[in-house]
């Protein structure tokens, strides 16, 4: 007997395009029903979602790195999940599994699309954040795209935020000099220097990011990881360093219809000799093994600290998507919602 056929879930969709900033109401929670296994398929029960501020991206209807997200279908997202049922050959109901059909309660899949991990001690959602694409994203920027050096002083835009708190610290690990950071909330620039052992951190809301930059960084920047753009990249360049190196990871201050801003001041990119680089960790899943690696050993003895704010129920999803997007948001770390317990 499966736990399939007429019984329903639940999934989120999107009903409408935004017109400006997102709204909870261009979202509805839909009841479909779950379909049976095909050969080679498994079930898989979330325990976790994870929501991103690329999905803002998604919702409009034009080109871009990845398709826009069809109206009244179900969101896709990252998810961790348990094996409920499987018709696939070396997938086990029971395992922890990691995919790509996320916002949604349970997913079908063949099963080539779950990757099976190993928690052994760790929490369901750390596959979601610095050991899920998230770690991934931060790993990729520090050690391939901007190759963080012994001595160097860096900084990273967004730096509370996923993927912004994990590039911080693993830039400390790697050898950097010092590492800044800026943030949108008195209380984030107190977790970046207090918890996540920034060695400075500022309120880009406190005055001009120049400013800030030239009381932190005297000396300049070698090392540029942006998850913003807009005024907080075109100060940041303005402190380069001969031979800086700036990994571009996100545009956060160009989302949810905030009017693009482009630096003005790109010709000091040729002054200073420095190469900008932008990156996408779609393009490199198959250095996954080599970033747990290096990252696993360090989450686990504590010397990365993986801070999230989990949301209780699918219900909250579009809280979370919501808080992502709106600067000064209490939400710090990696934002998960937790779909069920974990088993």
């Amino acid at each position: 007997m499966t736990e399939t056929g007429e019984r329903p879930a639940r999934e989120w969709h999107l009903v409408r395009r935004p017109e400006g900033r997102l709204s909870a109401d261009d979202l509805a929670l839909v009841e479909a029903p779950v379909p049976d296994l095909e050969p080679g398929q498994v079930l898989v029960r979330n325990t976790h979602l994870s929501v991103d501020p690329y999905m803002r991206g998604r919702m409009d209807d034009r080109p871009s790195y990845i398709p826009p997200f069809p109206l009244d279908a179900p969101l896709d997202g990252g998810a961790v999940g348990v094996v409920a049922e499987s018709r696939a050959d070396g997938v086990e109901p029971g395992q922890v599994v990691t995919h790509f059909r996320g916002l949604r309660e349970v997913a079908v899949l063949d099963a080539d699309a779950v990757r099976p991990v190993d928690p052994d001690g760790l929490p369901h959602e750390a596959f979601l954040s610095a050991l899920g694409g998230t770690g991934l994203t931060a790993w990729l920027g520090i050690t391939r795209v901007a190759e963080v050096r012994p001595g160097d002083t860096v900084f990273v835009t967004g730096a509370a935020g996923a993927v912004g708190g994990i590039a911080g610290q693993l830039a400390r690990l790697r050898g950097a000099k010092r590492v800044i950071g800026s943030a949108g909330s008195a209380a984030k620039v107190r977790h970046l220097v207090d918890e996540l052992g920034f060695d400075a951190a500022f309120d880009y809301h406190d005055g001009p990011v120049g400013d800030h930059l030239a009381d932190a960084a005297p000396d300049g920047l070698d090392v540029v990881f942006d998850n913003v753009g807009g005024v907080q990249l075109e100060a940041a360049i303005d402190h380069l360093r001969i031979g800086a190196r700036l990994a571009l990871c996100g545009a956060a201050g160009q989302y949810d219809g905030r009017e693009p801003y482009g630096p003005r001041n790109l010709y000091n990119l040729i002054t200073k000799r420095a190469t900008a680089r932008g990156f996408l960790v779609s393009d490199h899943a198959d250095l996954t093994p080599a970033f747990h690696a290096e990252v696993a050993p360090w989450l686990r003895s504590g010397e990365i600290v993986d801070r999230r704010t989990v949301l209780d129920g699918i219900e909250r999803v579009p809280e979370g998507l919501l808080s992502l997007l709106r600067s000064g948001a209490p939400t710090i770390g990696k934002v998960v919602v937790r779909v069920t317990e974990e088993t």
